[in-house]
């Protein structure tokens, strides 16, 4: 008979895997380069907010976002996977690989469409009607948003047949 009482535990040391390390790291680095390089680019001007305010706020957020993500770490490790799906990284890579490329050549709407399409109904396995009310709102939502919306212009497609019809 021991005298241990029944609800002591044995201390077990979790660790925070090096992988959700490195991305904590990651997303402090980004974040803290942009908060540098935003102060050149001037906060504030006579006219009010200069270009770099913007830039300077989503810096401290992913700073302090990735100071909160450590302590929750540091708390209660998250658990991690066997290993990384190496098919998904080469799938995405590839696809972004292939939309940089196609871009200029079919547009914004048409390209950003099949990309959508390509990863919510063929990787995703995602429904019809999801798949194309989630990639149309991608695509062409975003394109009107962008182009209409903030004037800020997006790349048209470069065949006089789908720019006719506004692609």
């Amino acid at each position: 008979m021991t005298t241990e009482s029944v609800t002591t535990t044995t201390a077990s040391t979790v660790r925070v895997a090096p992988s959700v390390l490195a991305g904590i790291g990651a997303f402090a680095a980004v974040g803290a380069y942009v908060l540098v390089t935003s102060v050149d680019l001037g906060l504030w001007t006579s006219l009010g907010p200069g270009p770099g305010l913007f830039p300077f706020a989503m810096g401290a957020v992913l700073v302090a976002m990735a100071v909160v993500w450590l302590f929750q770490e540091l708390r209660r490790p998250s658990q991690t996977a066997e290993g990384v799906d190496r098919g998904l990284v080469i799938a995405v890579a590839l696809s972004l690989v292939v939309l940089a490329a196609v871009l200029d050549l079919l547009g914004f709407q048409l390209s950003m469409f099949l990309f959508l399409m390509y990863h919510l109904k063929l990787r995703g396995r995602r429904g019809w009607p999801s798949s194309l009310i989630t990639a149309l709102a991608g695509s062409v939502g975003a394109f009107y948003a962008f182009n209409y919306g903030l004037n800020v212009s997006l790349p048209v497609s470069a065949f006089p047949l789908l720019n006719t019809i506004g692609l």
